[in-house]
């Protein structure tokens, strides 16, 4: 696969890509949905996250709801399922926007990253780092590098006995080493997350 060839280049890298099996991005359709279980799933473990967003499912039979069916649950409901009051708002505003910005999925990927970061961030609750994993594991988009992600900030220290304390420092030297890694950045924060067990649920 072109993108090992081209991050094993980077021997640690190369170590924990050995480690693992080889991963392929997979592009998916209703995009609205997968923003809301990266919302659902901030600060929980992959775990908890799964459990809570099958509730979510559970509350629309296991159909996938639209985004009109999501604003009329009612608050109350979505908090029922696990969601704090502001995940429950920030799951609505979503949908609003989709609905008010009358967006596609084909919209979406048209756009380019810097652009869909902006875009999509515009909405209360959806910051930098959610929008960054809807183009790794729902865009399918092969070079975003999650520099504010913990979990990659812990998987570089560790990896390059980098300090942890000076955090402007690390994402210096985060960037540095990412570089390197273009045109593949997604596949290389994915095996970090896999040789830590920290992989986001998306």
């Amino acid at each position: 696969m072109e993108h090992i060839l081209h991050l094993n280049k980077d021997k640690k890298l190369k170590k924990i890509i050995a480690l693992q099996e080889p991963y392929v991005l997979v592009k998916r359709k209703n995009v609205y949905l997968h923003l809301c279980s990266s919302i659902m799933s901030q600060q929980l473990s992959t775990k908890v996250a799964a459990v809570i967003y099958d509730r979510f499912l559970n509350l629309y039979k296991n159909k996938k709801p639209t985004p009109q069916q999501i604003i009329d649950t009612p608050v109350e409901t979505l908090r029922s399922i696990g969601l704090s009051n502001a995940k429950a708002q920030y799951v609505q505003n979503v949908c609003r926007f989709f609905i008010e910005e009358k967006i596609t999925d084909a919209k979406l990927y048209k756009m380019n990253n810097e652009d869909l970061i902006h875009y999509l961030s515009s909405i209360k609750g959806v910051g930098q780092w959610t929008v960054e994993m809807i183009l790794m594991f729902t865009l399918g988009r092969e070079d975003v590098f999650a520099l504010d992600d913990l979990g990659i900030q812990q998987g570089v220290a560790r990896l390059y006995q980098l300090d942890m304390t000076d955090k402007k420092a690390l994402k210096e030297k985060m960037r540095e080493i990412s570089a390197k890694w273009s045109p593949y950045r997604t596949y290389a924060c994915r095996y970090l997350w896999g040789w830590k067990d920290n992989e986001p649920k998306v």
